[in-house]
């Protein structure tokens, strides 16, 4: 048996006896809940909302012990564990865990969509009133029926008429006008923010003032900066000339300003990163081991 098998094996067994000390005398991974009555006052209708609660929440009233939500702690700490153990090999473990999560992934975003576009947006506005009776009680009840949804309705349903043994042909007309639409919507969001406002942004005093009128050098400075260096850069990528003497150095000038820029964004894409993984082993220790508290959610217990 290999050394590096024999050293896992003895993490594993050990970090499983501990799971079932701590487990035994209740001293992690236990998620409770608030129930609180809601009572709109435009609708006769009331139901309880159940919050996520703390531990040291356990005097208010409607406070208790959640099993589904404790089982969902549970799955989620062991789901986490399982990635983690790409670090030693591909294994089963990995690969159930990363289908579990792309299948959820996208069993949720289909599953938001559906609410969010189907049911609030187009049932609302088509159907207040079955939607105040049944899935959205706390709706305006002034709220009247608006016929120009039937246009989506129709182009959802020509959409999905793609799926029908013949007529497949329909659904072209609604997907051209979908892809023409947010085609011209997105154009206009990123005319407007990658290209108008970095000319805004460019567009800065040289010599800037502060709110006194004394020299303000530090902004002074940090605009020179900014503008010198978009210049070097755009002479960089200017190739009608040669690049010899004046010209020659500003683009060697504008390769460190491109390699400044490239790695500070690809350090900042790994500080990301490494928020994520801190955030997962913040998961584990608090929410699920009860080793750290650093919120203060356990005070008292």
């Amino acid at each position: 048996m290999k050394q590096s098998t024999i050293i896992w094996t003895i993490l594993m067994v050990l970090a499983g006896a501990f799971l079932i000390v701590r487990t035994s005398t209740g001293n992690m991974g236990r998620a409770y809940v608030i129930d609180e009555l809601v009572e709109p006052e435009n609708s006769d209708i009331t139901w309880t909302d159940t919050k996520s609660a703390d531990p040291k929440q356990k005097d208010l009233p409607g406070f208790r012990f959640s099993w589904s939500r404790t089982i969902g702690l549970w799955v989620a700490a062991l789901c986490t564990l399982a990635i983690f153990s790409f670090l030693y090999g591909d294994n089963p473990l990995y690969k159930f865990a990363e289908a579990v999560f792309v299948g959820s992934s996208a069993g949720y975003a289909m599953a938001i969509g559906f609410w969010d576009g189907i049911v609030t947006l187009l049932l609302k506005n088509l159907t207040p009133g079955l939607m105040r009776a049944t899935l959205m009680p706390g709706i305006d009840p002034e709220l009247q029926p608006k016929i120009i949804f039937l246009i989506p309705l129709a182009l959802g349903i020509a959409m999905i008429w793609r799926l029908a043994p013949s007529g497949g042909w329909i659904s072209r007309w609604a997907l051209a006008f979908f892809i023409g639409a947010t085609a011209g919507i997105r154009l206009l969001a990123y005319f407007e923010s990658d290209f108008v406002a970095q000319i805004q942004s460019t567009v800065l005093p040289l010599v800037a003032l502060a709110a006194d009128g004394s020299f303000d050098w530090a902004t002074s400075l940090k605009n020179i900066t900014i503008v010198f260096g978009i210049l070097v850069c755009t002479v960089y990528f200017f190739f009608s000339i040669e690049h010899k003497g004046a010209v020659g150095t500003a683009a060697r000038v504008g390769i460190w300003f491109l390699m400044i820029t490239f790695g500070a964004g690809f350090g900042y894409t790994v500080m990301g990163r490494i928020a994520l993984l801190s955030g997962r082993l913040e998961f584990l220790y608090d929410d699920w081991l009860w080793l750290i508290d650093p919120l203060g959610k356990r005070l008292g217990m």
